[in-house]
Protein backbone atom coordinates (compact mmCIF):
# COMPACT_ATOMS: atom_id res chain seq x y z
CA UNK A 1 0.00 0.00 0.00
CA UNK A 2 2.69 2.53 0.74
CA UNK A 3 4.58 1.71 -2.34
CA UNK A 4 1.28 2.37 -4.03
CA UNK A 5 1.04 5.44 -2.41
CA UNK A 6 4.48 6.97 -3.17
CA UNK A 7 4.26 5.86 -6.75
CA UNK A 8 1.20 7.96 -6.93
CA UNK A 9 3.50 10.80 -5.59
CA UNK A 10 5.79 10.35 -8.16
CA UNK A 11 3.75 10.49 -11.19
CA UNK A 12 1.62 13.56 -9.81
CA UNK A 13 5.41 15.22 -9.84
CA UNK A 14 6.46 14.12 -13.33
CA UNK A 15 2.86 15.56 -14.38
CA UNK A 16 2.88 18.62 -12.46
CA UNK A 17 1.26 21.73 -14.06
CA UNK A 18 3.78 24.45 -14.32
CA UNK A 19 7.61 22.76 -14.37
CA UNK A 20 10.92 24.99 -13.80
CA UNK A 21 13.09 22.45 -15.28
CA UNK A 22 10.45 22.16 -18.37
CA UNK A 23 11.02 25.89 -18.90
CA UNK A 24 13.97 26.32 -18.87
CA UNK A 25 15.39 23.31 -21.21
CA UNK A 26 12.17 24.78 -23.68
CA UNK A 27 13.75 27.92 -23.53
CA UNK A 28 10.56 29.88 -21.92
CA UNK A 29 11.14 32.70 -20.19
CA UNK A 30 10.55 31.18 -16.81
CA UNK A 31 9.56 32.97 -13.40
CA UNK A 32 10.01 31.91 -9.69
CA UNK A 33 8.49 33.59 -6.79
CA UNK A 34 9.36 32.89 -3.03
CA UNK A 35 7.36 31.29 -0.04
CA UNK A 36 8.94 31.91 3.61
CA UNK A 37 7.55 29.49 5.94
CA UNK A 38 5.24 30.72 8.79
CA UNK A 39 6.85 31.01 12.27
CA UNK A 40 4.01 28.61 13.80
CA UNK A 41 2.38 25.18 13.17
CA UNK A 42 -0.25 26.42 10.82
CA UNK A 43 -0.39 26.30 6.91
CA UNK A 44 -2.70 28.81 6.18
CA UNK A 45 0.00 31.61 5.20
CA UNK A 46 1.25 29.02 2.91
CA UNK A 47 -1.92 27.83 1.06
CA UNK A 48 -2.97 31.93 0.85
CA UNK A 49 0.16 32.84 -0.78
CA UNK A 50 0.33 29.63 -3.11
CA UNK A 51 -2.99 30.11 -4.29
CA UNK A 52 -2.08 33.63 -5.49
CA UNK A 53 0.93 32.29 -7.50
CA UNK A 54 -0.64 29.18 -8.29
CA UNK A 55 -0.79 29.01 -12.27
CA UNK A 56 1.35 32.10 -12.81
CA UNK A 57 4.60 30.98 -12.02
CA UNK A 58 7.36 27.85 -13.29
CA UNK A 59 8.09 26.82 -9.38
CA UNK A 60 7.88 28.71 -6.03
CA UNK A 61 11.74 28.66 -3.74
CA UNK A 62 10.78 27.82 -0.20
CA UNK A 63 13.32 29.27 2.53
CA UNK A 64 15.00 27.20 4.70
CA UNK A 65 15.26 29.09 8.00
CA UNK A 66 15.91 32.59 5.80
CA UNK A 67 18.22 34.93 8.24
CA UNK A 68 18.72 32.18 10.65
CA UNK A 69 14.95 32.55 11.61
CA UNK A 70 13.22 29.52 13.02
CA UNK A 71 10.06 28.61 11.50
CA UNK A 72 8.75 25.70 9.87
CA UNK A 73 10.78 23.90 7.66
CA UNK A 74 11.16 23.75 3.80
CA UNK A 75 10.64 20.24 3.15
CA UNK A 76 7.42 20.32 5.11
CA UNK A 77 6.02 23.16 3.18
CA UNK A 78 7.55 21.68 -0.54
CA UNK A 79 5.23 18.95 0.38
CA UNK A 80 1.86 21.36 0.88
CA UNK A 81 2.86 23.06 -2.24
CA UNK A 82 3.19 19.67 -4.35
CA UNK A 83 0.14 18.79 -2.99
CA UNK A 84 -1.46 21.55 -4.36
CA UNK A 85 -0.33 21.42 -8.01
CA UNK A 86 2.72 23.86 -7.77
CA UNK A 87 6.14 22.80 -8.51
CA UNK A 88 8.16 23.25 -5.01
CA UNK A 89 11.96 24.47 -4.80
CA UNK A 90 13.51 22.80 -2.12
CA UNK A 91 15.91 25.88 -0.51
CA UNK A 92 18.72 23.13 0.98
CA UNK A 93 21.40 24.99 4.00
CA UNK A 94 24.34 23.45 5.42
CA UNK A 95 23.92 25.20 8.52
CA UNK A 96 21.69 23.43 10.46
CA UNK A 97 22.86 20.07 9.12
CA UNK A 98 25.85 17.68 8.96
CA UNK A 99 25.86 15.11 5.83
CA UNK A 100 23.78 12.60 7.52
CA UNK A 101 20.83 14.99 7.44
CA UNK A 102 21.55 16.54 4.39
CA UNK A 103 21.60 13.50 2.35
CA UNK A 104 18.48 12.16 4.48
CA UNK A 105 16.42 15.13 3.53
CA UNK A 106 17.27 14.94 -0.17
CA UNK A 107 16.13 11.22 -0.41
CA UNK A 108 13.43 12.36 1.78
CA UNK A 109 12.40 15.45 -0.97
CA UNK A 110 12.53 12.79 -3.64
CA UNK A 111 10.35 10.27 -2.34
CA UNK A 112 7.83 13.24 -1.60
CA UNK A 113 7.71 13.93 -5.11
CA UNK A 114 10.27 16.69 -5.09
CA UNK A 115 12.44 17.54 -7.80
CA UNK A 116 14.46 21.08 -7.60
CA UNK A 117 16.58 22.00 -4.80
CA UNK A 118 18.86 25.01 -4.74
CA UNK A 119 22.04 24.47 -2.72
CA UNK A 120 23.26 26.87 -0.07
CA UNK A 121 25.62 27.29 2.48
CA UNK A 122 23.72 29.60 4.99
CA UNK A 123 23.91 32.28 6.88
CA UNK A 124 25.54 32.44 10.34
CA UNK A 125 22.96 32.05 13.23
CA UNK A 126 23.89 35.38 14.88
CA UNK A 127 21.96 36.88 12.07
CA UNK A 128 18.70 35.56 13.28
CA UNK A 129 16.56 34.60 16.58
CA UNK A 130 18.62 32.26 18.11
CA UNK A 131 22.24 33.78 18.18
CA UNK A 132 23.18 31.15 20.22
CA UNK A 133 22.68 28.46 18.43
CA UNK A 134 25.56 26.31 17.26
CA UNK A 135 26.38 26.27 13.69
CA UNK A 136 26.82 23.52 11.57
CA UNK A 137 28.52 24.09 8.10
CA UNK A 138 30.25 20.33 7.86
CA UNK A 139 29.13 20.99 4.25
CA UNK A 140 29.45 24.22 1.85
CA UNK A 141 26.92 24.78 -1.35
CA UNK A 142 29.99 23.83 -3.78
CA UNK A 143 29.86 20.43 -1.50
CA UNK A 144 26.32 20.10 -1.40
CA UNK A 145 26.05 19.70 -4.51
CA UNK A 146 28.60 17.18 -4.75
CA UNK A 147 26.85 15.08 -2.14
CA UNK A 148 23.37 15.43 -4.54
CA UNK A 149 25.87 13.85 -7.88
CA UNK A 150 26.83 11.06 -5.23
CA UNK A 151 23.58 10.19 -4.48
CA UNK A 152 22.43 10.60 -7.93
CA UNK A 153 24.82 7.93 -9.11
CA UNK A 154 23.73 5.55 -6.27
CA UNK A 155 26.25 6.07 -3.50
CA UNK A 156 25.87 8.20 -0.54
CA UNK A 157 29.29 10.52 0.31
CA UNK A 158 30.54 7.70 2.51
CA UNK A 159 30.80 5.47 -0.88
CA UNK A 160 27.44 3.51 0.77
CA UNK A 161 25.22 2.14 -2.39
CA UNK A 162 21.19 3.16 -2.55
CA UNK A 163 19.00 1.12 -2.76
CA UNK A 164 17.32 3.50 -5.28
CA UNK A 165 18.86 6.27 -6.52
CA UNK A 166 17.05 9.85 -7.42
CA UNK A 167 17.07 12.41 -9.72
CA UNK A 168 17.18 16.43 -9.09
CA UNK A 169 17.21 19.33 -10.98
CA UNK A 170 19.82 21.08 -9.05
CA UNK A 171 20.42 24.86 -8.16
CA UNK A 172 22.68 27.11 -6.67
CA UNK A 173 22.85 31.20 -6.33
CA UNK A 174 25.26 33.55 -7.59
CA UNK A 175 25.79 37.39 -6.79
CA UNK A 176 26.01 39.42 -9.68
CA UNK A 177 26.43 42.76 -7.57
CA UNK A 178 30.07 42.26 -5.82
CA UNK A 179 31.74 45.59 -4.53
CA UNK A 180 34.86 44.81 -6.38
CA UNK A 181 36.32 43.39 -9.39
CA UNK A 182 38.24 41.03 -7.09
CA UNK A 183 34.88 40.18 -5.12
CA UNK A 184 33.02 39.63 -8.77
CA UNK A 185 36.30 37.15 -9.89
CA UNK A 186 35.98 35.07 -6.98
CA UNK A 187 32.31 34.62 -7.93
CA UNK A 188 32.37 33.34 -11.17
CA UNK A 189 35.44 31.12 -9.70
CA UNK A 190 32.55 29.75 -7.28
CA UNK A 191 30.06 29.65 -10.12
CA UNK A 192 32.48 27.22 -12.20
CA UNK A 193 32.80 24.74 -9.24
CA UNK A 194 29.32 24.81 -8.74
CA UNK A 195 29.00 24.07 -12.10
CA UNK A 196 31.30 21.41 -12.09
CA UNK A 197 29.74 19.49 -9.77
CA UNK A 198 25.96 19.54 -11.14
CA UNK A 199 24.47 23.05 -11.07
CA UNK A 200 21.91 23.16 -13.72
CA UNK A 201 20.71 26.64 -13.37
CA UNK A 202 21.15 29.63 -11.18
CA UNK A 203 19.23 32.18 -9.45
CA UNK A 204 21.56 35.67 -8.28
CA UNK A 205 20.58 37.91 -5.10
CA UNK A 206 18.59 40.84 -5.50
CA UNK A 207 19.36 42.81 -8.89
CA UNK A 208 18.07 47.00 -8.86
CA UNK A 209 20.54 47.79 -11.98
CA UNK A 210 20.26 46.49 -15.34
CA UNK A 211 23.77 47.81 -16.56
CA UNK A 212 25.50 46.46 -13.79
CA UNK A 213 23.93 42.74 -14.49
CA UNK A 214 24.63 43.59 -17.95
CA UNK A 215 28.55 43.62 -17.09
CA UNK A 216 28.52 40.61 -15.26
CA UNK A 217 26.30 38.45 -17.78
CA UNK A 218 29.14 40.03 -20.23
CA UNK A 219 32.04 37.73 -17.87
CA UNK A 220 30.00 35.00 -17.99
CA UNK A 221 29.73 35.26 -21.54
CA UNK A 222 33.25 35.52 -21.87
CA UNK A 223 33.80 32.33 -19.68
CA UNK A 224 31.83 30.31 -22.07
CA UNK A 225 29.09 29.34 -19.28
CA UNK A 226 25.86 28.17 -20.63
CA UNK A 227 23.89 27.71 -17.58
CA UNK A 228 20.56 29.23 -17.15
CA UNK A 229 20.15 32.15 -15.23
CA UNK A 230 17.31 33.47 -13.33
CA UNK A 231 17.73 37.38 -12.12
CA UNK A 232 16.34 38.00 -8.44
CA UNK A 233 13.83 40.76 -8.14
CA UNK A 234 13.44 42.41 -5.02
CA UNK A 235 9.90 44.09 -4.47
CA UNK A 236 10.84 47.34 -3.13
CA UNK A 237 8.14 48.87 -0.60
CA UNK A 238 9.50 52.06 0.67
CA UNK A 239 13.01 54.13 0.20
CA UNK A 240 13.18 52.95 3.83
CA UNK A 241 13.53 49.29 2.88
CA UNK A 242 15.82 50.18 0.07
CA UNK A 243 18.53 52.24 2.14
CA UNK A 244 18.40 49.65 4.58
CA UNK A 245 19.68 46.77 1.81
CA UNK A 246 22.25 49.29 1.02
CA UNK A 247 23.56 49.59 4.84
CA UNK A 248 23.13 46.13 5.36
CA UNK A 249 22.76 43.85 2.57
CA UNK A 250 26.62 42.92 1.11
CA UNK A 251 26.30 42.81 -2.83
CA UNK A 252 23.18 44.56 -3.12
CA UNK A 253 23.04 48.33 -4.22
CA UNK A 254 19.85 50.12 -4.78
CA UNK A 255 20.73 52.93 -7.09
CA UNK A 256 19.79 56.38 -5.86
CA UNK A 257 17.74 57.06 -9.04
CA UNK A 258 15.48 54.54 -7.36
CA UNK A 259 15.67 55.16 -4.34
CA UNK A 260 14.35 58.67 -5.11
CA UNK A 261 11.24 57.75 -7.05
CA UNK A 262 10.17 55.73 -3.79
CA UNK A 263 10.31 59.18 -1.96
CA UNK A 264 8.74 61.31 -4.54
CA UNK A 265 5.58 59.62 -4.30
CA UNK A 266 2.69 58.28 -1.88
CA UNK A 267 1.33 55.59 -3.77
CA UNK A 268 4.29 53.09 -3.06
CA UNK A 269 2.77 49.88 -4.12
CA UNK A 270 2.08 51.70 -7.71
CA UNK A 271 5.62 52.77 -7.41
CA UNK A 272 6.99 49.32 -6.50
CA UNK A 273 5.13 47.56 -9.85
CA UNK A 274 6.26 50.03 -11.97
CA UNK A 275 10.05 49.94 -10.86
CA UNK A 276 10.03 46.25 -11.07
CA UNK A 277 7.83 46.06 -14.51
CA UNK A 278 10.87 48.20 -15.79
CA UNK A 279 13.65 46.65 -14.42
CA UNK A 280 12.18 42.81 -15.64
CA UNK A 281 12.08 44.28 -19.29
CA UNK A 282 15.54 45.21 -19.45
CA UNK A 283 16.61 42.07 -18.16
CA UNK A 284 14.75 39.81 -19.68
CA UNK A 285 16.82 39.73 -23.04
CA UNK A 286 20.05 38.96 -21.35
CA UNK A 287 18.69 36.02 -19.11
CA UNK A 288 16.49 32.95 -18.83
CA UNK A 289 13.83 33.97 -16.28
CA UNK A 290 12.96 36.09 -13.14
CA UNK A 291 12.77 35.35 -9.58
CA UNK A 292 10.23 37.93 -7.96
CA UNK A 293 10.88 37.83 -4.50
CA UNK A 294 7.66 39.85 -3.22
CA UNK A 295 7.95 39.84 0.60
CA UNK A 296 4.69 39.42 1.52
CA UNK A 297 3.28 41.73 -1.33
CA UNK A 298 2.64 38.56 -3.37
CA UNK A 299 -0.65 39.64 -4.82
CA UNK A 300 0.62 42.76 -7.18
CA UNK A 301 3.01 39.62 -9.36
CA UNK A 302 0.47 39.22 -11.25
CA UNK A 303 -0.11 42.49 -12.17
CA UNK A 304 3.49 42.64 -12.59
CA UNK A 305 3.05 39.65 -14.97
CA UNK A 306 0.65 40.91 -16.60
CA UNK A 307 2.23 44.54 -17.22
CA UNK A 308 5.18 41.80 -19.14
CA UNK A 309 2.35 39.55 -20.69
CA UNK A 310 4.06 36.95 -19.08
CA UNK A 311 0.62 35.36 -17.94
Amino acid sequence: MTSEILNKKNEKAANIESSLKDALEKGKFAVTCEIGPPKGAGDEEIITTAKILKGIVDGVNVTDLQSSVMKLGSLATCHILKDMGIDPIFQVTCRDRNRLALQSDLLSAYVLGIRNILALTGDYPTTGDHPGAEPVFDLDSVQLLWAIKRLEEGYDIAGKELSKKPSFFKGAVVNPGSDTEAASGLQLIKMQKKIDQGAQFFQTQAVFDAESFEKFMDKISKMNIRVPIIVGVILLKSERMANYMNKFVPGVCVPESVIKKMEQTEDKASMCIEIATELINKVKPMCAGVHIQALGWEKHVPIILKNLDLL
